[in-house]
Formats: structure tokens, sequence, C-alpha cells
């Protein structure tokens, strides 16, 4: 038997607007998927913080505005996807990551040459709804 889910896209002020042609979250039958966060302060659009510390803490604000607006919560996270500039910054972001995830969602955490308007930091999302 084949299954259509329903597609809901979630959209909230309270978190950076996508930058490019994609949305800030979608759910999917029980799952919400969220894009990457970057620390985009949603207030003005800038990105504010110069530390690996206050860029994690801005990012994973953001993620919880978003699974705020979804309905959802950190403790419904089933899968993260990390993204750092330096892995140099690794156990300071996981210092701040900790704080939030408590639910030690599966992770992923790599380094990457660049970071969109080369921030620190970005982190994804995928919730568990059902």
């Amino acid at each position: 038997m084949r299954r259509i889910y329903k597609v809901e896209y979630i959209k909230t002020d309270k978190a950076p607007a996508a930058i490019g042609p994609y949305s800030q979250a979608i759910k999917a039958g029980d799952f919400l998927f969220a894009s990457g966060q970057i620390p985009i302060n949603p207030e003005n659009g800038e990105i504010d913080t110069t530390t690996i510390t206050d860029q994690a803490d801005r990012v994973c604000r953001n993620i919880g505005e978003i699974l705020k607006a979804a309905g959802t919560d950190y403790e419904h996270v089933v899968k993260t996807t990390c993204f750092l500039a330096e892995m140099s910054d690794f156990a300071a972001f996981n210092a701040v990551y900790e704080k939030y995830f408590t639910g030690k969602p599966a992770r992923s955490c790599v380094a990457v040459k660049q970071l969109p308007k080369d921030v620190l930091c970005e982190v994804e999302v995928t919730a568990y709804l059902g």
C-alpha cells in the first residue's frame, strides 16, 4: 500500500528566514526536517557574535524556535548534523550543544571548508513527531 503524506511548511519570524530557495522546516508524516541553522540573529538578520560558544548558542536557540513553531521541542530531535568551520572548536561547540540536546540524539559532526556567511557552525535537525 502506498502512503501519501501531507507536507506542511514551518515558518516562524522568531528564527532567521531562509537565505536561499528552501524552507526553515517541513513536516512530512511523523517527522520534522529542519534546514541547517546558522547564527543569524532573527531580530536584525545579522551575524552579531564572533565566538564558537556564542554562535553555537544562537544556532541552538534558532533551532528551538523552529521546533516550537512545529509544536515540538529538543527532546523529540532524533538526529542532528553539525558542521564546524574548525574541528578545533569541537569541545567548545559540544559544551553548548549538550545544554540543549539533553536527549542525546544521533549525531554527525564534521568540519567543512567554509560555511555560509563565514560562520563558525551550522546545525540541522530531524525530529520525530508521532
